[in-house]
């Protein structure tokens, strides 16, 4: 960890614009005068220094303007977005005043969770998951219950179905998000009902789009949902990994994986261990072994 202290301004000087964000731990998030019952949050989860995205973002998104982040995965991409959402709700918000947007009904729930943990000490703010292949009644009487949610995340074919329908109004949006946005995107389906959903939330709000990795071509898509967007981009791809992470591979047959997986596993002292398949039946099976 390191602190670079700013240099003192010499007053004879001709005025220059502040340096900020001198150092990944120079600030804390007491610093960035969040919510008191937000703060509360932070503490009980542990969390005193934010990280590099987290400390170049938030003090920018929590002024409502528009950002466009990208940052290596590990880094706290999705805390920055869910407390600029907490920050910025009004103390009685409507229904439905933030929509974040994902690919995966997975991500939708781990979203929903930061919310879920930044909420600890706002027990007036409700929070939902929205996302395909569940029955539509099931989320049409959810939002036609007296607690509609004041956020929803989800998936963009069920909330495009469901703004479709008229079952869900985004008159009262704020706030527009999308994480992994390079993946919903880059998809003809999903860009398509972003397109669909964008058009019936009103034009002023706040759009903020996050992700790991992002190309020239889905950078301009992003910047045509955008008004002069705060961009944190890491443009070289070494960057893109977590510092002190060191990455192999091995080039085997399909039949040969699992026998030479059981070795590593054998063969290292570990605490933890996260594996990723290609497939549910692949992740099953395997857990079976």
């Amino acid at each position: 960890d390191y602190v670079l202290e700013p240099e003192v301004e010499d007053q004879n000087k001709p005025t220059q614009k502040p340096t900020t964000y001198t150092g990944v731990h120079s600030t804390s998030f007491k610093d960035m005068l969040l919510k008191p019952d937000i703060q509360k949050a932070i503490i009980d989860c542990g969390f005193e220094h934010p990280s590099e995205v987290q400390q170049r973002c938030i003090p920018e998104a929590i002024l409502g303007v528009d950002v466009l982040c990208q940052a290596v995965s590990g880094m706290g991409k999705t805390a920055v977005f869910v407390l600029t959402i907490l920050q910025n709700l009004p103390e009685n918000p409507k229904p439905c005043c933030a929509l974040v947007l994902c690919h995966t009904r997975e991500l939708a729930y781990q979203i929903k969770n930061e919310f879920a943990r930044f909420t600890k000490h706002m027990n007036d703010i409700r929070s939902e998951v929205i996302y395909g292949g569940e029955p539509l009644n099931n989320h049409i009487k959810m939002l036609k219950g007296l607690k509609t949610p004041h956020i929803i995340v989800g998936t963009p074919g069920r909330i495009q179905a469901l703004v479709r329908g008229k079952y869900l109004d985004l008159s009262n949006l704020s706030m527009f998000v999308i994480d992994e946005c390079d993946r919903v995107l880059d998809s003809v389906t999903m860009r398509g009902d972003v397109q669909k959903i964008f058009k019936e939330t009103p034009h002023n709000k706040q759009v903020m789009m996050y992700t790991a990795t992002l190309s020239n071509e889905i950078k301009n898509v992003c910047r045509k949902f955008m008004r002069n967007p705060t961009e944190v981009l890491i443009e070289n791809d070494s960057k893109l990994t977590l510092h002190g992470l060191k990455q192999y591979y091995v080039q085997l047959e399909e039949k040969e994986k699992i026998s030479k997986l059981m070795d590593l596993i054998d063969a290292f002292v570990f605490n933890q261990v996260i594996i990723f398949v290609k497939s549910v039946q692949y992740a099953v099976k395997l857990a079976e072994i």
